[in-house]
């Protein structure tokens, strides 16, 4: 405020000495010039202000500068990333503190020093290569590389470097430094766990298959080779493709409750394969979720059970066959007579029920033995088996005892009658042929034996349940008894006014 009124005194004495000099010199023109010195005193007065506006723009302006500087100081010093200047020796000349902290000394004693005094002895190389790259490229250029401290602890950093130029043309390597040590951590972490994966799936005999939400391979171990050759051709197919038809429907259904409840389930289905041959597979599917819980893949384990399910089937077979000629066995027989006496309730058909006893049986097998005496009853099992239809059941009951259950025949029983008949006159001119058997003795030559052997046949007649399946059997192993007493080689038919044979 002082000097402002010194100015403004100043300017009033200039203006009044200049009105008396005017004045002294050309008394007339006293009044012209008293007021061109009051215009001229207006005119520096406006000149002042404008003058003390741009005074105070520019003390603003050098205000905000400075702090402007003082905050990308702290920016650029506080940084969660290295800041680094090297010239093109790879000296340092400029850092920041994150960076200096990072490094584990003082910046002020890191100036002056080469970069590669802070990088592990077995990456010295990889820097140099690196930083020869970045002076001969305009392009940023990154590497990954571990820094050991004066301390002896070390961390790995990411270098993203970016050549320029100075002034006077002296290339210069500026450097974001960044602590990538959590993130290597956690890829060893995710490369150990990987590889142990790999050497799990790579030396199983499980079949592990990974595949994407729509059931597309992304990967199959080895194993896969064996049933379909090269996995790497695998890859993006579907996995739905080789399931046999009939269960595929039933597989892509579980395999959408995995996708969408996250349950792991348990399934069975069968290979198609290339060859036209089946496998039966056992599998059971997880999923996998990604980083936010979303669904990612699922992984399926499957395992070859086809033996298992052979040797399963064979043990059924054995439980309802004859081992020998494969027919079903007593038990098989009472189950299936059951169902066909539900069928007859049902639909209102007769159906019939032969017992077949071999007549000239005894004496092949106490002269040529056993084994040929098996021949000929696989043989006989083979005729009987052409005699009737796919429907219905022959079965070996024992010994040289066969039983033949014919199902549907008709609504008259007289038609019924004759159909079993015609049935069982087949049967018994088949089972009269002679039979032509190849033997073959234990260190000897083949030998064939040419026997006859008739049949004595009891068939019986039922409806609905008019008589359980034990009298049933009854009745037609009497029927049977007859046709012997009868001359053997013969057809008898039991009627219920028959006298029963005990035993």
């Amino acid at each position: 405020m002082v000097a402002r009124k010194n100015k403004t005194r100043t300017q009033e004495q200039a203006a009044a000495q200049l009105k008396r000099v005017s004045v002294a010199k050309n008394p007339a023109q006293t009044t012209k010039t008293s007021l061109a010195a009051d215009e001229l005193l207006h005119e520096l007065q406006v000149q002042q202000s404008e003058l003390e506006l741009q005074i105070k723009n520019l003390l603003r302006m050098q205000t905000a500068l400075e702090e402007s500087r003082d905050q990308y100081i702290d920016f650029y010093d506080y940084a969660p990333v290295g800041y680094l200047t090297l010239d093109d020796q790879g000296v340092i000349s400029e850092i920041n503190l994150t960076g200096a902290t990072l490094l584990g000394a003082e910046r002020n004693k890191m100036i002056r020093q080469r970069l590669a005094h802070f990088v592990a002895p077995e990456d010295h190389d990889r820097l140099h290569r690196h930083f020869q790259a970045v002076l001969k490229h305009d392009e940023k250029q990154t590497c990954e590389m571990l820094f050991k401290r004066n301390d002896g602890s070390s961390f790995y950093a990411q270098l993203d470097c970016l050549k320029k130029t100075k002034c006077g043309g002296e290339p210069e390597v500026r450097i974001v430094l960044t602590d990538i040590t959590d993130r290597k951590r956690k890829d060893e972490t995710l490369r150990e766990k990987e590889e142990f994966f790999r050497m799990i799936a790579e030396n199983t005999d499980d079949f592990i298959a990974v595949l994407d939400l729509t059931g597309r391979r992304l990967y199959n171990n080895p194993t896969y080779g064996r049933l379909f050759g090269d996995t790497d051709s695998l890859k993006g197919t579907d996995s739905f493709a080789e399931i046999h038809q009939d269960d595929r429907e039933h597989v892509k259904r579980v395999f959408r409750e995995i996708v969408l409840s996250g349950i792991g389930q348990r399934t069975d289905f069968r290979f198609l394969l290339p060859d036209g041959s089946i496998r039966h597979m056992e599998s059971r599917g997880g999923l996998i979720r990604d980083s936010q819980g979303h669904a990612s893949r699922v992984v399926v384990v499957s395992r070859d059970i086809t033996e298992r399910k052979l040797a399963e089937e064979k043990i059924q077979n054995l439980a309802f066959h004859d081992a020998l000629t494969e027919l079903p066995n007593r038990r098989l027989l009472n189950d299936r007579l059951i169902q066909t006496m539900a069928a007859s309730k049902r639909s209102g058909h007769f159906a019939a029920l032969m017992f077949i006893d071999l007549d000239n049986f005894k004496p092949l097998n106490d002269q040529h033995g056993h084994a040929a005496g098996d021949l000929l009853l696989e043989e006989v099992a083979r005729r009987i088996t052409g005699c009737v239809r796919e429907v219905d059941t022959v079965s070996r009951f024992g010994g040289d005892e066969f039983v033949v259950l014919l199902s549907e025949l008709d609504i008259d029983k007289a038609k019924s009658v004759a159909e079993a008949g015609i049935v069982a006159e087949k049967i018994r001119v088949a089972l009269a042929e002679p039979y032509v058997l190849l033997l073959q003795q234990q260190d000897k030559e083949e030998s064939t034996i040419t026997h006859r052997c008739t049949s004595s046949i009891g068939v019986v007649m039922f409806i609905d349940h008019e008589f359980s399946a034990d009298d049933i059997l009854k009745h037609a192993d009497f029927a049977m008894y007859q046709a012997k007493d009868g001359g053997r080689n013969a057809i008898r038919f039991f009627h219920s006014t028959s006298p029963i044979k005990p035993g």
